[in-house]
């Protein structure tokens, strides 16, 4: 089959190159003819875009990269949407597509249109309720008259992507059943679940040798005995820094020679300023920006990994990347619930802890169970991370959505 894919997100994000390309690459490999469309940031090197070049055509994907705008506001990304618009259908005369598959919002506003005039088969990858992300991470305010215009636009044009899609992917059941209870049932028979997978090759500890790991510790200052509680990804907007640093506060208590590892691409003096606004010794901060190939083996070094997320409406439909890889390298997750399918996830203890919400006696409680968890099979926590969040079962279910709407 021939495929249209969208993305405002670039291939050489983060995002791109962990949660579209080796999806793409695997529904390449049985047999779909797939072109690329996407906007790619003008700070991207040329040697990260020449590499995402390289992949992509060794693995027969057309990409049509375009640039991703910024200023002025709101223009920027009007500008954006027709360039995407006229690009597709100029790609569509030429290779006359059979499905159109759009990730997230931006993206859909050009496969509506394929959809509605050329009569493509239009698969709408929700992503998360993005308009609503919006307002719950107070990128848009509703106080201001054009915010609200553009979320109300944006709302209305969600009703016609749920009504019009041949197919719906959400990240989570969570985000499943808030569609079914807005949209009807009839809309929730078109969804399927796939949550963010991970490539469990590249996140396994098997490959990762001991010496690789002291070599590791060493650089960073580490001894064997520390007790290492880390962080992956950026910081800010949905990831919530002061409430990790209160935590990792709280379990200095418990382990005295704790420190925090940010395995991200932060400014570290940032992370180290609210960590002493925090009461926290910056030096028990240690911040590391490392390629995604290296990941596997910073992350190897933590006895346990953090993560909190604002837990908001729109975060019900939201599947984070990083559970999926700190879970495939067999590390206990620490995390909160009320985003996606957490609590699910968690439920049986066999992968982690979740703590109920923020509060010094719920993070203290959280310490406490610190030994339960450092006691789980690493084994057993990778396992669960192969049957939920397998990159081969996702492809295949891509490859299953796009055989059952051409029917």
């Amino acid at each position: 089959m021939k495929i249209l894919y969208i993305s405002y997100d670039g291939m050489t994000d983060a995002l791109g190159r962990s949660q579209v390309i080796p999806y793409l690459v695997g529904l390449s490999e049985k047999g779909h003819t797939i072109h690329i469309i996407s906007c790619e940031k003008k700070t991207v090197s040329q040697v990260e875009r020449d590499d995402v070049a390289d992949i992509l055509s060794k693995n027969q994907i057309q990409w049509h990269p375009l640039s991703f705008s910024v200023q002025p506001p709101f223009l920027s990304k009007v500008k954006d949407v027709v360039k995407i618009r006229r690009k597709a259908l100029q790609l569509h005369r030429k290779q006359n597509f059979d499905i159109v598959h759009c990730r997230s919002y931006i993206a859909a506003l050009a496969g509506l249109e394929l959809k509605l005039k050329h009569n493509v088969r239009f698969v709408f990858d929700m992503r998360g309720f993005w308009a609503d992300e919006r307002i719950d991470g107070n990128i848009w305010n509703l106080k201001n008259p054009i915010y609200k215009i553009v979320y109300n636009y944006f709302k209305k044009k969600e009703k016609l992507f749920f009504q019009h899609a041949d197919a719906v992917v959400s990240l989570t059941r969570s985000g499943k059943d808030v569609i079914e209870n807005i949209f009807g049932e009839q809309t929730a028979q078109k969804i399927t679940v796939i949550p963010c997978c991970v490539d469990t090759e590249l996140f396994s500890r098997e490959s990762i040798s001991q010496d690789r790991i002291s070599e590791l510790k060493r650089k960073l200052g580490l001894t064997d005995n520390s007790f290492v509680l880390s962080y992956l990804g950026s910081v800010g907007t949905w990831y919530l820094l002061d409430e990790m640093l209160l935590f990792f506060k709280k379990l200095k208590t418990r382990f005295p020679d704790a420190r925090f590892l940010f395995i991200s691409g932060d400014n570290p003096s940032d992370i180290k300023t609210k960590a002493a606004e925090a009461g926290i010794d910056p030096l028990d901060i240690i911040v590391e920006r490392v390629a995604r190939e290296a990941v596997p083996s910073y992350l190897l070094i933590s006895d346990a990994s953090v993560f909190f997320i604002k837990p908001v409406f729109s975060k019900k439909a939201s599947s984070p990347t990083k559970q999926a890889e700190i879970m495939s390298m067999g590390i206990p997750v620490i995390c909160n619930s009320g985003v996606g399918d957490t609590e699910k996830i968690f439920s049986d203890n066999g992968a982690g802890l979740v703590l109920k919400d923020f509060s010094e006696t719920e993070m203290e409680r959280g310490v406490k169970e610190l030994d339960k968890i450092l006691q789980l099979d690493p084994v057993q926590i990778r396992n669960k991370a192969i049957r939920l969040f397998s990159l081969d079962d996702g492809v295949e279910k891509y490859h299953t959505i796009y055989t059952e709407i051409m029917k």
